[in-house]
């Protein structure tokens, strides 16, 4: 099979060189992380929308029906056109791709319309690497896709990793969409092992980035690559993560933290601390090692209801005079927040701009064309969140929060849930500027 045909929301049975399970340690990972990150596999089920699957087979001149099935296991539309950026800008002479797929035709047909260049993409499914590599030659684009079994102690990262044969020595784009998380929730932070290959100006591409597991992994590179900057980019459910490599001097190989314990004793122990502390409800920073979700919800979940709070308090309270006047310019150049485009008929009763724990915050109190009262919130802060809105209730109020680049939103209203999460879909999609 390849990425044309549906899938469900599990990842192919794994194609090992050995026939050797997973470690008592990678199991409980697995459960550990699998109890937070079930969100985040609900939104890999969502491939994007259909103008943006039009505008990608636009922009690689591919026929509408060439991608037909995405999401699930399958890289969506955003990390997709996320990729078709990278070749435009770097014109890159050599791709590395780690997890074949449709990402390997888009990616091939991108680099075709954009000055050639050669990708070689590596997956652990030996059928599955021969389908691909049929499925991109009908499309007449070219690629060399290898099967890579995954292995034991290829790498100091946890679950088993590529086995790698014929990289290149120097490689201008890596993306890193495999293996899957049912690996080990950390497993591709083994990619980092090519990270001293990237040519200066090269970029990483990291797919599902907004996971729990994946967050850690970005938080370890950052510390272990400075010489690398990686930002979260919004445009994609499942989140990516995008590397850019500073220069030349750069290319020597820090000395990493380690990832994972030798002791295969403390490993399992150190697994099921963490299970055991899931089940209590409670994640501690010290027995992971590195989780903590950056930026919580909670931090702009709170500041939404709060500021929607204070703002039915101050319609009773004359000597408070609201303003009626949103200038969204005036607020980009003075804060650094881009609000979103508001819908037509809706009026604005109130802008507030406030310190709090998150920097400055910008609060717009809006009546919408059925007269619905909602309080749109617009902050520098990093969420479970990505361009699709997830929602949380607060005493009676729901909260519908998004990201979109560096900013997040949230948008509150004492009205149905649904409601809510159709008026901040609207307001996810509106363009800034």
């Amino acid at each position: 099979m390849t990425s044309r045909e549906t899938t469900s929301i599990l990842a192919l049975r794994e194609d090992t060189a050995s026939g050797r399970g997973a470690s008592v340690s990678d199991v409980l990972h697995r459960l550990a992380f699998g109890a937070i990150g079930w969100p985040w596999l609900l939104y890999s089920l969502w491939g994007g929308t259909q103008e943006s699957k039009r505008r990608l087979m636009a922009r690689i001149g591919l026929a509408e029906g060439a991608l037909p099935n995405l999401g699930s296991w399958k890289a969506d539309t955003g990390f997709l056109h996320r990729i078709v950026d990278a070749v435009e800008e770097l014109r890159p002479q050599v791709v590395v791709e780690l997890g074949a797929g449709a990402s390997t035709l888009v990616c091939a047909k991108a680099l075709a319309r954009n000055g050639g260049g050669r990708l070689i993409s590596f997956d652990q499914h030996r059928d599955f690497v021969e389908a691909t590599a049929n499925w991109v030659a009908e499309e007449g684009a070219e690629a060399d896709v290898r099967w890579a079994p995954l292995v034991d102690g290829a790498t100091e990262w946890p679950g088993r990793w590529y086995e790698l044969h014929g990289v290149p020595a120097q490689i201008d784009l890596l993306i890193i969409d495999g293996p899957p998380w049912a690996v080990h929730p950390f497993v591709r932070g083994a990619a980092e092992s090519l990270f001293d290959r990237l040519s200066p100006g090269g970029m990483v591409l990291l797919d599902d980035a907004a996971r729990p597991g994946e967050r850690i992994v970005a938080r370890r590179w950052r510390r272990n690559w400075p010489a690398i900057s990686f930002e979260r980019a919004s445009g994609s459910t499942k989140g990516t993560l995008v590397g850019r490599k500073h220069d030349a001097r750069s290319a020597v190989h820090p000395t990493p933290e380690a990832a994972n314990e030798n002791s295969p004793f403390a490993s399992w122990r150190r697994a099921a601390a963490i299970f055991a502390l899931f089940g209590a409800g409670w994640l501690a920073n010290e027995v992971t090692g590195d989780f903590s979700a950056p930026a919580q919800a909670a931090s702009i979940v709170d500041e939404a209801h709060a500021s929607h709070a204070a703002g039915r308090a101050r319609e009773g309270i004359i000597s408070l005079p609201e303003s009626e006047r949103l200038d969204r310019g005036e607020i980009a150049r003075a804060t650094g927040l881009d609000l979103p485009v508001l819908p037509a008929g809706w009026q604005v009763s109130d802008v507030q701009l406030y310190p709090s724990d998150l920097g400055n915050v910008v609060t717009v109190t809006l009546l919408t064309e059925a007269d619905e009262r909602l309080s749109l919130l617009a902050a520098r802060a990093e969420t479970p969140a990505e361009g699709l809105p997830m929602l949380e209730r607060r005493e009676g109020a729901a909260i519908a929060y998004w990201e979109e680049g560096p900013l997040a939103y949230a948008l509150v209203g004492e009205l149905e849930a649904r409601i809510l999460l159709k008026y901040a879909s609207r307001l996810s999609a509106a363009p800034a500027g």
